[in-house]
Formats: C-alpha cells, structure tokens, sequence
C-alpha cells in the first residue's frame, strides 16, 4: 500500500519548487497573461529545477528514475504557482517521456541525452486535434506504411512551442492503433500554422499543425515491436492534467479564503456568511478528493497495477469538473472584485475551464 509522507527526495524537490512558484511564477503570471508571454529565464529557471531530469536514468543523462507519482506532485506545485508557466517547464517531458515510456534502446540513446544534459528547449508533442469530440484513441491523422518509412497525414491544434521547437512526436493512427512517431522540425510537409487565440493560458505559445504527407523513417517509430503501447503515454498525461488542475484548483480557493477572512461587509466577514463558507468547505472537500485519487492513479501507474489506466482517467475527468467549480466559485466570493483583472481569480477560472481539453499538453 501507498503512503502518504514523500520519501526525503520527493520534499527536496517540493520545497525546491514551492520556493520557486511562490517568488517567480505567481509574481510574473499576471503580466505573462496580460502579454501573452512567459519570460525565457524565468522559464528556465524552472528547468533547472530538475523535475524532469529527476525522472531520466543515469544511462541516458539524467540523475533518477522514472516516477508519476513524483511527477504529479511536482505539477501540482507549480501550476499553484502559474498553469502556462507549468505547462512550459514541463515541456520537454511531451517529447522525453514517451521515449523513455515506450521508445527503443536505440532512441532512448540517441535522443534523450540531448534534451537532458543541455538547457531548456522547445522539444514537443502533437496529440489534439480539431475535433468536438477529440478521442486519442480514434485519431483522424493516419501514418500510411510506404515500404521504408511511413507518411502522416493530418491536422492537430494545441501544439506547445511548435514554431520553435527542434522535434516533435506526432501520434497517428496506424493499423487502428494510436501510434508516435519521432519528426525532426524540418521534415518537409510539416507546416506550422498561425498562433492559437485561447480563453485561458495565454502566455504559452500554442499552434496549429498540418501534416501533408510527411515522411518518416521506420525507425522514428516508437519502439522497436511490432505496436508501442499507447495507454503508458495516455495515463501519463491524463494524471499530469490532473495534477496541474489540484494545484490550479488549490491556488483559487486559498486565495478565495484569505479574502473572505479579511473582506468586511456590513461590519461582517464574507467568510462569516453561511453561504460562502458552505462554499469554502466544498471547495476544499472536492479539491482533496481528486488530489488524493491522482495520486492514487500514478502511484498505480508506478506499481504497474492493471487498474492504472481506469484510475488515471477518473483522476483526469473529476479533475476537469473540480478545477471548473472552485475557480467559479473563488471568482463569486470576491463577488465583484472576482471579475476585476488585478485578482487572478478571473484568470484562473478562465484557465480552469480549459483543464477538460489540456489532455496531452502535459506529461509526468
């Protein structure tokens, strides 16, 4: 059985982070909002952290072992601090990961140590796509076999850093299954479109990609059999949103409180008022419950457990409901103050509706 106290590790890594939220990302979140960009120390910065360095072998440049549960931890931490800004220290994880998830020996060597041992870069993934009714286990983009190499051809939205960044892993349906491929930037037939205008996490750069017929080795197939298994690399990033969401979720309703303790009305606390505490109580109440069900999922996902899959997504669809009702209700206990942009509650909840549609933008 689990436990609930981190291992001495896992609070080094905490501390280090919760450090680092509180004195860079939430003091910078606002303005990166507000200019739709994130600064690139302040993003490295939080590279330097080592959160995913922590999760690479030695072998291949890194100084741990691969971990979800510490992962979901250290997501936790720092979208309290700011979701775009998470979602970009983050990542290099969207490209590193399902290699060592799932990629062979061959690429774990060949590819891994470059992102590892250097400074932060734009190394991402392509997953989403523009659908209403998005599955990634039924993709509209297709890799078609062509004798020596495969030919992918599609669309996909929501790619972080894709105008800078230096490879991707594309997932494609081959065969009826969810597959990755490797894709260098300059691979002909890879277009990268204009910038995404979101509701929420406007500071990190999203686009969108077309795909027309671009040419991939065979050996920039994930994996070296026959199929890769896609669910590793789907639960890794359904308990990463997740995670990202407690935090997000924990950030609205701790700053909702201390402003309803200090908040006078008709010589009264709004905290003192039955309805808002009622509020507070649920809040804090559902906010504990995904987050203890997350953690469950990737301690899961570590144990190899058969259920890892079925947690993973309990974790990831309460999430998306949790982050949705406390960022509302944190923006209706500053009642009016709650839409004023100075409060980051109006953010928040904008960037909180957004978590049901995050799924691949991150990963642990």
């Amino acid at each position: 059985m689990y436990a609930f106290e981190p291992s001495d590790e896992q609070k080094m890594l905490i501390d280090a982070i919760q450090r680092y939220s509180t004195n860079d990302l939430r003091p910078a979140a606002h303005d990166a909002d507000e200019t739709s960009h994130l600064p690139e120390d302040l993003v490295e910065k939080g590279w330097e952290l080592g959160i995913l360095q922590a999760s690479i072998p030695e072998e291949y440049g890194g100084f741990g072992e691969h971990s979800a549960l510490t992962g979901v931890l250290a997501a936790e931490e720092l979208a309290w601090g700011d979701l775009a800004g998470a979602f970009a220290v983050l990542n290099p994880g969207l490209f590193v990961l399902p290699i060592l998830l799932s990629g062979s020996e061959e690429q774990k060597e060949k590819y891994l140590p470059q992102v590892i041992e250097a400074e932060w870069r734009p190394y991402t993934a392509a997953l989403v796509e523009p659908r209403f009714d998005f599955d990634p286990n039924a993709l509209d983009t297709v890799a078609s076999d062509n004798n020596d190499s495969y030919l992918l051809k599609g669309e996909k939205v929501l790619v972080p850093y894709a105008d800078d960044s230096e490879a991707f892993i594309v997932y494609a349906k081959l065969n009826g299954k969810t597959q990755g491929f490797i894709v260098p930037a300059e691979t002909d037939g890879l277009v990268v479109g204009n910038r995404q205008a979101l509701m929420g996490i406007n500071a990190l750069p999203l686009y969108k990609l077309k795909l027309d017929g671009v040419c991939v080795p065979k050996q920039n197939r994930l994996g070296d059999q026959p199929d890769h298994d896609f669910n590793s690399i789907i639960d890794a990033s359904r308990v990463a949103v997740a995670a990202l969401g407690v935090g997000l979720s924990k950030a609205a309703f701790e700053y909702s409180r201390d402003y309803a303790k200090d908040r006078e009305v008709f010589g009264v606390k709004v905290a003192q008022k039955q309805a808002i505490a009622f509020m507070l109580a649920e809040m804090v109440t559902e906010i504990e419950a995904i987050r203890l069900l997350t953690w469950e999922a990737a301690w899961m996902i570590d144990e190899g457990k058969d259920e890892a899959s079925k947690y993973a997504y309990l974790a990831y669809t309460g999430a998306t409901d949790m982050a949705m009702m406390v960022t509302d209700r944190a923006v209706q206990i500053l009642g009016g103050h709650g839409y004023i942009r100075e409060h980051p509650v109006e953010m928040w909840m904008r960037c909180g509706r957004g978590i049901a549609t995050f799924t691949g933008l991150a990963m642990v």
